[in-house]
């Protein structure tokens, strides 16, 4: 069929991941036609667009476009990219947010278990055992409490960790002790053991954990960040982990994808350095919610639940 109304895909991915994509979309989506985006197709009458790490400048090529359905949870470079009048639709899957919850268990348990000392050992030839320290004796605190945060805090409270969230604005989640604002903060770095970032890149979480609020973590602390590089301060981190004031760091985002083979980080002994694997986006799932949003703006005309704009998420 010629006749089914196109839908844009815009992406600035691999060809092969782009492909993969587009057989799950149109898969999601067969009463449209998903078309990557090409200068020569027609796109004149689209008003939503599915776009992947879009070049802005294609973007400004669909003249009637209206809003956006984001493949990936991360939206801040389109934020700062599009018209304002063009709403952005973060992609909302909540397998994304088991997969994150799993992540940041894993992870929690890595540092827990003191896996990072037992990995040193074995390199040097060390047969020595440490203390075991119970799940409710180690208080691990989650910065950022949207869904992904909310999820990870479920998984950790049911494996019995002591669980402290910390949100710009107050909130309650059950067998977690909730923090918010500067002095929240500050007392949530000043007792957590491990300390796990979920928060979204914006105009106040850019250099948030800077020298001064690192050193206010507990000393012997480590920190996990699965959000955005740009959250940490590099230089700051760096000098908190020589200092050994902080323990160990786990790091899955960097300012540069892939980390170059000649990036300090990949030196830096008590440093964990991921692929940025936390929470990979699955397509089959991602393209179902994708659909629905879509199906629901074709029957209804009304534009899902989109990004503001002033808070950036």
């Amino acid at each position: 069929m010629t006749d089914r109304p196109i839908i844009p895909f815009v992406s600035n991915i691999s060809a092969a991941s782009r492909n993969a994509w587009s057989v799950q979309l149109q898969a999601a989506l067969p009463e449209f036609r998903i078309v990557p985006f090409d200068p020569n197709v027609d796109f004149a009458n689209a008003e939503f667009a599915l776009v992947a790490n879009p070049d802005p400048d294609h973007l400004s090529q669909l003249p009637n476009l209206k809003w956006v359905q984001s493949l990936w949870a991360g939206v801040e470079k389109l934020v700062h990219s599009l018209p304002d009048d063009v709403a952005i639709v973060r992609m909302a899957d909540p397998q994304l947010a088991k997969t994150m919850a799993e992540a940041v268990l894993t992870m929690t348990l890595y540092l827990h278990r003191d896996l990072p000392k037992y990995v040193s050992q074995h390199a040097s030839g060390i047969w020595e055992q440490h203390d075991v320290v119970l799940p409710e004796d180690r208080k691990v605190g989650v910065l950022g409490l949207g869904a992904l945060g909310r999820s990870a805090c479920a998984a950790l409270s049911q494996h019995g960790f002591d669980v402290l969230g910390w949100s710009r604005s107050h909130k309650s989640i059950p067998n977690v002790r909730c923090f918010s604002g500067e002095d929240g903060l500050t007392d949530l770095l000043h007792v957590s053991d491990i300390v796990v970032v979920l928060l979204p890149l914006t105009t106040t979480t850019r250099g948030l954990l800077d020298h001064t609020r690192l050193s206010r973590m507990k000393s012997g602390a480590s920190v996990v960040n699965f959000a955005r590089a740009q959250i940490i301060e590099t230089d700051a981190l760096l000098n908190m982990l020589a200092a050994r004031h902080l323990n160990h760091a786990v790091l899955d985002v960097f300012a540069v994808e892939p980390l170059p083979q000649t990036d300090r980080l990949w030196r830096t002994d008590n440093l964990t350095i991921l692929p940025h694997v936390s929470a990979p986006t699955n397509m089959k799932t991602a393209s179902e919610v994708a659909a629905k949003n879509i199906a629901t703006y074709f029957r209804t005309g009304q534009v899902p639940d989109c990004v503001d704009r002033q808070r950036g998420y």
